[in-house]
């Protein structure tokens, strides 16, 4: 019997050495193994990229109740006044940070009417009890509109999309509906806008 157990142990030792690396290679490579890998490492990536502010959190897809809505806005050259850069991200949002909002439709009839969707929008000013923004989208469309002017991309756009800001009207954003994701336009790029606000609507 030792000898049969003996016999037995040095054929299995035998079949591990000559086939153990392809079959655990064809193991770790299998479609349902790799499969889990890719799906593993995405949700790693997406939530580091989250905690450092290089991605932007999935968009809600509905209206959370109870949060104030942004449903005002006002022609651009009526607000104008002074722009300066001053993102600060340990306290009030400031001119220079981007913010999330939900934005009603401006359909006041139709099937849009009433309804919104959650935006990222640029802080340029602030009055008594709410935030001026300009509001942010990645549609190629705006691509050589004078209302428009394009910024590129940024951590407000989970794929990294090229976006433009909208120059002829200001939103006004209640302060408590915002979301913060620490996503801040750079000096030059928020300059550019400025700017535009100085040539286009009399801005200081």
């Amino acid at each position: 019997m030792a000898n049969d157990f003996t016999r037995f142990a040095a054929v299995a030792a035998k079949l591990a050495r000559e086939h153990g690396p392809r079959l655990a290679a064809q193991v770790v490579n299998s479609p349902p193994v790799r499969a889990g890998r890719e799906a593993i490492t995405q949700v790693v990536t997406q939530t580091v990229n989250q905690a450092l502010g290089l991605e932007a959190p999935p968009e809600p897809k509905e209206f959370t109740p109870g949060r104030p809505v942004t449903r005002t806005f006002t022609p651009t050259a009526l607000m104008a006044r002074g722009v300066f850069y001053a993102p600060q991200l340990d306290g009030q949002a400031d001119p220079g940070e981007v913010v999330w909002t939900w934005v009603e439709f401006e359909e006041t009839t139709g099937p849009n009417a009433g309804q919104g969707k959650d935006r990222p929008v640029l802080v340029v000013g602030r009055s008594v009890n709410s935030l001026l923004g300009l509001m942010l989208s990645s549609q190629e469309r705006h691509m050589g509109d004078p209302n428009w002017v394009g910024i590129g991309s940024g951590p407000w756009d989970a794929e990294q999309r090229p976006s433009w800001v909208r120059l002829d009207r200001v939103l006004d954003v209640p302060e408590d509906g915002i979301r913060r994701e620490g996503a801040v336009l750079d000096r030059r790029r928020f300059e550019s806008v400025a700017q535009r606000l100085r040539d286009d609507y009399g801005w200081t």
